[in-house]
């Protein structure tokens, strides 16, 4: 039979904290993936016990929580499979990437050592995904970048590099001013109050007219310069 990954709340945590750590830079401690997991934290307290107890995470006197090797193998199979579905859905059957998400995390526990080499196949090997993450396995061992548009200074300008997938409210909005992987932004202007960003306005490429961002919509959309 197909070996496929089946603990489902086990792996949505050790995701949680792969996307948090590898992907964001983010020190990862339990409120942190509580509050994306949407549960309680004496859920997550629970749960990291037994993730702790099977040798996936490790978790130190300072509560910061890193995964093992055998959890992190573990993570980057389940993103892998994870960002080759929402290629398929958005490639090959046309879904909206505001959407694709949501769906894919319905399929990644679906995909097989059977089915994964077929999708790779279809989608001619990929290497990142509609929001522009890295494929594990698939793309180059380099560095993301961390340098949020949120980092950057009036007249600054950088490429988009990747946006936050999880988030359909901030996709959808991301989609109408064409805030993607691959557009272009010139800072115009930034706002600040006691030090920490309040607005951003900025430009981008093949959308008519600035645009005005939050905290929480600059700062989560990664870029390279």
């Amino acid at each position: 039979m197909p070996k496929q990954v089946t603990n489902v709340a086990s792996d949505d945590a050790l995701t949680t904290i792969y996307r948090l750590s590898n992907d964001e830079g983010e020190e990862v401690i339990a409120a942190r993936v509580a509050e994306r997991l949407d549960i309680r934290p004496a859920s997550v307290a629970g749960m990291l016990s037994r993730l702790s107890r099977d040798r996936l995470v490790d978790i130190d006197n300072k509560k910061r929580i890193t995964l093992t090797n055998k959890g992190f193998d573990r993570a980057k199979l389940v993103v892998r499979r994870h960002r080759l579905a929402e290629c398929m859905l958005v490639e090959v059957m046309g879904l909206d990437w505001v959407d694709a998400y949501q769906e894919a995390h319905l399929m990644e526990h679906a995909i097989s050592d059977v089915t994964e080499p077929l999708i790779v196949k279809l989608l001619g090997n990929p290497v990142i995904s509609p929001f522009g993450y890295p494929i594990p396995g698939s793309a180059k061992n380099e560095s993301l970048s961390m340098i949020r548009l949120s980092d950057l200074n009036e007249g600054q300008q950088g490429k988009i590099d990747r946006v936050f997938e999880e988030d359909e409210e901030l996709l959808l909005f991301y989609n109408e001013v064409n805030l993607k992987p691959g557009s272009v932004v010139d800072v115009l202007s930034v706002a600040r109050v006691r030090g920490e960003v309040d607005s951003i306005t900025i430009n981008v490429s093949d959308h008519v007219g600035p645009v005005l961002l939050g905290p929480k919509r600059a700062s989560n959309i990664w870029i390279v310069e």
